[in-house]
């Protein structure tokens, strides 16, 4: 039976991202509008869920990070439900990070179908699909979805060791409706190895590819100066595995501060709409261009008008890849 794949967030995490000059910044760039299926290794451990009838409901929520448990660091799920098996039932004391903050619990174990359990569900990976924004033939590099990878339930940034990029092909698509985001389903199988993601940041996720994987014709980097309110492409992967161009207007240019929110757009598109129904979750990365020139990225869906939403400028993804590069991140 086959499997819904998560499509990532929409909500990036948002954060100013550092100028940097337009010289350090590379003048074209190949736009890819492939989708990619996302595989994401946390640096942690995270609480994905909490069974409602153990102790630990109320005090340990969705999103929270276990640092240790009884004075032991935690970098495995294996690791803690070995050490709470041979605590006999005796409470543990766990240490999490939460918002920034680190706290203390003691939980008692409940013995259930032989295994003594504190009721956590617990992940260290994440999975979904999103979208390649560009390829760097000069680096190798390549930038995806335009927003960084937040915690679905707290909207708190994930901390990422690595992860890898798959090419996929679009099996099908929950159309967007008005209230209720729609989203991008691919098949079942991975494909061929896209690249490694080495950064997760608030304006995309960045990594290098396997080969010339996103080899095509490059169009230059348009400044956010160049870019006007009027009619312009997006590039986007909405069945199978082939990318294709779909009219859209940007409505506004207005630059954001906290990134990913510089551009208001409506999808034109009449192929696009009846398909999607606008923008859907995994379409977030779609190369946004105009009079010939890459001009960024679609990031956000507007939940109560679908056809509408938002993008960022390239030249902002790259101002903050440069800044992780340079080892500037915060």
């Amino acid at each position: 039976m086959k499997r819904r794949a998560a499509a990532l967030a929409l909500a990036g995490m948002l954060s100013a991202c550092l100028a940097l000059t337009a010289a350090a910044q590379p003048t074209e760039l190949v736009p890819v509008g492939r989708a990619v299926g996302l595989e994401l290794e946390t640096g942690g451990v995270y609480v994905a869920g909490v069974d409602e009838t153990a102790q630990a409901a109320g005090l340990i929520k969705p999103g929270d990070r276990v640092l240790e448990a009884g004075g032991r660091p935690v970098t495995q799920p294996q690791e803690l439900a070995e050490l709470v098996q041979g605590s006999g039932g005796e409470a543990v004391v766990l240490r999490i990070l939460r918002r920034g903050r680190v706290m203390s619990f003691t939980l008692k174990p409940e013995l259930r179908e032989g295994r003594w359990r504190l009721g956590l569900y617990l992940r260290e990976k994440i999975a979904g699909i999103g979208t390649v924004t560009f390829y760097d033939p000069a680096t190798g590099r390549f930038g995806a979805l335009g927003h960084g990878v937040s915690d679905p339930v707290t909207g708190a940034a994930i901390e990422i060791k690595g992860g890898l990029a798959h090419l996929a092909a679009i099996e099908s698509v929950v159309m967007g409706e008005r209230g209720k985001a729609g989203e991008l389903v691919k098949a079942e199988q991975s494909g061929p190895l896209a690249g490694t993601i080495t950064q997760n940041t608030p304006c995309g996720l960045f990594g290098l590819a396997e080969g010339a994987v996103f080899s095509g014709p490059a169009l230059p980097v348009a400044q956010p100066e160049e870019v006007t309110p009027g009619k312009a492409e997006i590039l986007s992967c909405v069945a199978g595995d082939a990318p294709r161009r779909y009219a859209i207007t940007i409505l506004s240019v207005h630059a954001d501060e906290a990134g990913a929110r510089d551009l208001e757009l409506c999808i034109d598109d009449k192929a696009l709409l009846s398909r999607t129904g606008g923008i859907v979750q995994g379409m977030s990365g779609s190369p946004i261009l105009q009079n010939g020139k890459l001009v960024g990225a679609v990031t956000h869906v507007l939940v109560q008008s679908p056809a509408r939403g938002y993008g960022i400028f390239l030249t902002r993804m790259l101002e903050q890849l440069a800044r992780y590069e340079q080892g500037q991140a915060a």
